[in-house]
């Protein structure tokens, strides 16, 4: 009941049902989703913990706006993924990868061990091989692993912690269809040549790799929302 309750909440809010200034009270949210009242304050709890809801005496429950929004909470991209503002939600986390993910394969390529980077080029395999085949779930597990031991291997603790955001945006490429059902050849050969790169220790061209897997999943979210989006929302 929590988890759905939540759930529920963090999406409205999110996608804007419920906009900010608007004003809840417990005793409405227990009618409403039929739950008791220490369910509805533990959900309150952690919407207030994530910035999407403050409790002012006298007033209520109020809605915060999205500036106030703790946007690096994985829950919170994924309610932000799934709310009619997604585009927008990819745009601003595929802009932070590339200002952060390019300078962690370049640093990856002086810190990573010999034995980190043979694994790296492997797992480049593994994608190209689950791409070529259509195998989306495994390409996708795959796709997170490696962006997830680029980031460790960079050895800065706080590009690491963004792995987490980074697999909930792959993840929701696949879930929102913003991903061919192929991967492109190109983005399959970016990601051998980051590996390849990674492991030589020429972090100028793993860092202009990766750059290059930044532009083309943008490209690639850009004429698959094309195809799937109604007017109004391109």
């Amino acid at each position: 009941m929590h988890a759905r309750v939540l759930d529920h909440l963090g999406t409205a809010i999110c996608d804007g049902e419920l906009a900010a200034g608007a004003v809840l009270s417990i005793d409405d949210l227990v009618e409403r989703f039929q739950v008791s009242r220490s369910v509805i304050r533990e959900v309150l709890r952690v919407l207030a913990s994530m910035g999407l809801i403050e409790t002012r005496r006298r007033v209520g429950i109020m809605i915060q706006p999205p500036e106030v929004w703790s946007v690096f909470d994985p829950q919170v991209i994924r309610w932000r993924l799934a709310s009619g503002a997604r585009m927008a939600q990819m745009r601003s986390i595929t802009e932070l990868r590339t200002a952060i993910e390019p300078h962690a394969a370049w640093l990856a390529a002086e810190r990573i061990g010999d034995d980190e980077a043979s694994e790296l080029v492997g797992l480049a395999a593994k994608m190209w091989a689950a791409g070529k085949a259509g195998d989306e779930a495994r390409f996708l597990s795959l796709d997170i692993e490696f962006h997830r031991r680029v980031l460790v291997a960079s050895g800065n603790e706080m590009f690491a912690k963004l792995q987490l955001i980074v697999a909930e945006v792959l993840a929701g490429r696949h879930h929102y269809h913003l991903m061919p059902h192929h991967p492109h050849e190109r983005a399959l050969q970016l990601h051998t040549d980051v590996a390849h790169a990674i492991q030589r220790r020429d972090g100028d061209r793993a860092r202009q790799a990766m750059v290059g897997i930044m532009e083309q999943g943008f490209a690639e979210m850009n004429f698959m929302w094309g195809r799937t989006a109604d007017p109004d929302e391109r």
